[in-house]
This record gives C-alpha cells, structure tokens and sequence, in this order.
C-alpha cells in the first residue's frame, strides 16, 4: 500500500456519501424547490456539509479515545464488528430522522444533518481507514511538513485534514447532483430516489466492516 490510499479511501467514500439522497442533496433540492430558487438548494448545502463533518469528527473521536485503552489487534475487530453489525440493523430498519420541517434555518440543517449522518452511520464507515492507514502517513513535500503528518490519530494536522478531504469531497458531488436534480429531473427524482439507496447504504456499511476485518 502507498502513504495516499487512505486519503484516495477518504475522498471516495465523501463522494459516494454525497451521492447518497439521505446525507443532505435531496433535502437541499426539497427546499430549492420550495423557494423556487436554485441559491437556496446551495445555500443549504453548506450547513448540511457542516453537520456531516461534526458527525464524522465524533466517530473518529471516539476511535481515538478507544485506542487509548483498546490494545490495537484488538481495535480493527471491534470497529469492523460494530460496522457489520450497525449495516445489518440499516438493513432490517433503515429509518430516518424526521423532525424537521422545510421552515429551517442554517442552525436547524446541521443539526438535521449531524442526526442524519450519524443515524446512517457515516463516520463508522470510515473507522477503518483510519484504523489501517494509521501507518502510512499522507505524501507531504517542502519546508511546512512534519515527521508526524498524516490520517494518524496522534497527528491533530492529520486528523483535521481527513476530515476537511471527506467533507469537501461529500459537499461537491452533493452540490453538483442537487443542482442536476433540481434542473433537470426535478420532483419525480426525489419520490423515488430516498429509498432506492437505503438497501445499498446499509450493505455498504457492511461491506466496509468486513474489509476492516481482512484487511
């Protein structure tokens, strides 16, 4: 493996959180449509990407906390236990937040966002990533770099940096398929598309524990 494949994982899994309808773009299309306005499904973006990365920081956080008292054979087992497990339990009962109505604000879309992202269990999918590319530290060339640079829990650089790569990977493909929606497939798109995905979210959060466990 090469130092840039956690952070390639990293950005692939932001876009296909992205693309998923129930991490924010069709709630922002909703609203858009609402308002009869393409600025407001982008100004609902933001909040929503917001909420997102909060969910994915607490996840990673308490991965971090673990491995101060978890001996760390043990921890890839545990965090891709807890991945398969939680991805049958979307499989059986793939709810979703509702308490929200279409009156919000940019408070309201990250906290709906930060419920959202965390009841899909979208940080858990990146745990093992973390996890395993906890040994091979980001590419990083002149002056600025560190020895200690990269997705490393121990690095906060490298922590943060993770975080801003998923998130800003997750926030433009949400924009670029929100706006496709919202101009050219419109309403019908969105009758169907929140469930169309729930089965494959919940077998990917599966998918993911089980290559931690492999891995």
């Amino acid at each position: 493996m090469t130092s840039a494949w956690p952070w390639i994982t990293l950005a692939l899994l932001g876009a296909y959180h992205g693309l998923s309808p129930g991490m924010g773009w069709l709630f922002a299309v909703a609203l858009g449509l609402q308002e009869k306005s393409g600025k407001a499904v982008l100004r609902a973006l933001l909040p929503i990407a917001v909420g997102h990365a909060a969910s994915v920081g607490l996840a990673v956080g308490l991965l971090a906390a673990g491995k101060a008292s978890i001996p760390t054979g043990i921890l890839p087992w545990i965090t891709g236990g807890v991945l398969v497990a939680f991805g049958i339990f979307k499989l059986v009962r793939p709810r979703h937040p509702r308490w929200v109505g279409m009156r919000v604000n940019a408070r309201d879309l990250v906290v709906w966002s930060f419920l959202m992202a965390t009841a899909h269990g979208a940080g858990l999918m990146l745990l093992p990533v973390f996890v395993l590319g906890e040994d091979n530290p980001a590419p990083c060339h002149g002056p600025s770099c560190h020895d200690a640079a990269g997705i490393s829990l121990s690095s906060p650089s490298g922590y943060l940096a993770a975080i801003f790569l998923h998130t800003l990977a997750m926030l433009a493909v949400s924009a670029l398929v929100a706006l496709v929606v919202y101009y050219k497939v419109g309403l019908a798109m969105l009758r169907r598309a929140w469930f169309d995905l729930d089965r494959v979210w919940a077998g990917a959060l599966i998918l993911a524990g089980v290559l931690g466990l492999l891995l």
